[in-house]
């Protein structure tokens, strides 16, 4: 047990929670602790330390917003996936951590460029907030912090068009997290549609609410909606930055088209507008909640134009389902952590996130525009998903994410023997065409 270790002294100068935070922190980067292990919760490390439940809560919440633990909503916090010990990668599949493989080239998408990390900045708001105690002795608002709700209010307004009220705002840790609140508001045994392999997280939380599920098809503007009236479903969840088919945005015409079926056939859209900020190539279009925002439910994630340990996730509901969810939001406990909501909302109002933004696109747009190169010396064909900053190069070779895991190669997990996904998002840019190189001696 974790608490059998960590060892605090009353009497030092240190505050009790730095101490505790110092020793679980050491015990990650030792390997001491694992990643996806269980550590205490809030209430049973207060008992067993004897230290009130601000101590720990500190603790934890400084542990979540440096990327060293999460918080899963009614499961606890576990060790964050992905840290590197040494020169040794944790990798998410155990099979590949037995194999002791080293991944040198990392295309999986489950990080971010170093290079866009604004670390330094983002901590100055976190201790702050966690410097103002009277911040940290109430639990977080069910809803999501109120300060936080006003500012994306203006934030998703100004970038997308987005209309919300802030009271139609939840807050959650991730989308899946959001996506299952919002099941449970519409309801059991829906038919949901959905394009292939666009999102696999989303595609359980659906099963798990006995959804059935029915794949979308493509042309080159977009969504098919004579696909879609086929389906005839009760909701839809569609990302219109990306065409599976040509890489680009759906246009407006065919917004208008998809919002008119959805109307007809009294379906409810989940437009979950993934990464829309990090456009560089192309302007974000206005997005289909602001043409139809009393039938659309819209969702974004800080996770990667932020960092991915910023679990921060949001969704706008439309009026009814919002008065809905009024009534019973008492019975959901906030997943995101208090003090990063508060750190975000001021990162926010202080127009930090802005600045980040136009350095990320930058440095992002120039990345992309080598990686593209890279790509036309060894491929015929590729499709560039802008937003979501991956490739997707057709292929036809069996057991082919295998092989590329033996020369410490990782792609994208939604790759398939026909399509390979890589993502240049986490990568070093010097370390592309090298992993490309692996890649194309893969596919002989």
């Amino acid at each position: 047990m974790i608490s059998d270790f960590i060892i605090i002294d009353k009497k030092l100068s240190v505050p009790l929670y730095q101490q505790i935070y110092n020793t679980i922190k050491k015990a990650i980067e030792n390997g001491s602790l694992k990643e996806n292990e269980k550590i205490p919760s809030v209430r049973k490390l207060c008992s067993d330390l004897e230290v009130s439940k601000t101590t720990v809560e500190t603790a934890y919440n400084l542990l979540c917003a440096e990327g060293y633990i999460i918080n899963y909503a009614q499961k606890g916090y576990y060790v964050e996936k992905g840290l590197y010990i040494g020169d040794e990668l944790h990798t998410e599949n155990a099979e590949e951590e037995n194999k002791s493989t080293f991944i040198k080239y990392d295309f999986s998408g489950k990080g971010i460029d170093k290079n866009c990390s604004n670390i330094k900045e983002w901590r100055k708001y976190v201790k702050d907030i966690l410097n103002k105690e009277y911040l940290l002795n109430t639990y977080s608002e069910n809803q999501g912090e109120e300060e936080l709700r006003k500012a994306i209010a203006k934030y998703s307004f100004s970038t997308r068009g987005v209309k919300a009220n802030f009271r139609n705002i939840v807050i959650g840790a991730g989308s899946q997290t959001l996506i299952a609140i919002l099941c449970g508001l519409v309801g059991l045994n829906k038919t949901v549609a959905i394009e292939k392999n666009f999102f696999p997280q989303a595609e359980q939380v659906f099963r798990d609410f006995n959804y059935q599920i029915s794949y979308t098809h493509s042309d080159n503007k977009g969504t098919s909606v004579s696909s879609l009236n086929k389906i005839n479903p009760d909701i839809l969840l569609i990302n219109t930055n990306h065409n599976s088919l040509n890489g680009l945005e759906t246009p407006v015409t065919r917004k208008l088209e998809i919002i008119k079926a959805c109307e007809q056939n009294d379906c409810l859209i989940i437009e979950d507008d993934y990464n829309c900020e990090l456009k560089y190539k192309t302007h974000p279009s206005v997005c289909i909640q602001s043409y139809a925002p009393s039938g659309t439910v819209y969702i974004g994630s800080f996770s990667k134009i932020l960092m991915p340990s910023v679990r921060i996730s949001y969704m706008i509901l439309p009026d009814k389902l919002a008065e809905r969810y009024e009534k019973i939001r008492e019975n959901y406990n906030q997943t995101t952590s208090k003090v990063e909501q508060l750190a975000l909302a001021r990162y926010i109002n202080d127009l930090k996130l802005e600045k980040h933004l136009r350095k990320a696109r930058r440095y992002y747009k120039a990345k992309s525009e080598y990686t593209q190169q890279v790509l036309k010396r060894y491929f015929s064909s590729y499709i560039l998903n802008e937003t979501s900053m991956y490739f997707e190069i057709p292929v036809k070779t069996k057991n082919i994410q295998e092989k590329l895991i033996e020369k410490g190669v990782k792609i994208m997990s939604t790759s398939t023997d026909e399509f390979l996904r890589l993502n240049f998002s986490m990568i070093d840019t010097e370390l592309i065409e090298d992993g490309i190189k692996e890649i194309v001696k893969a596919c002989d």
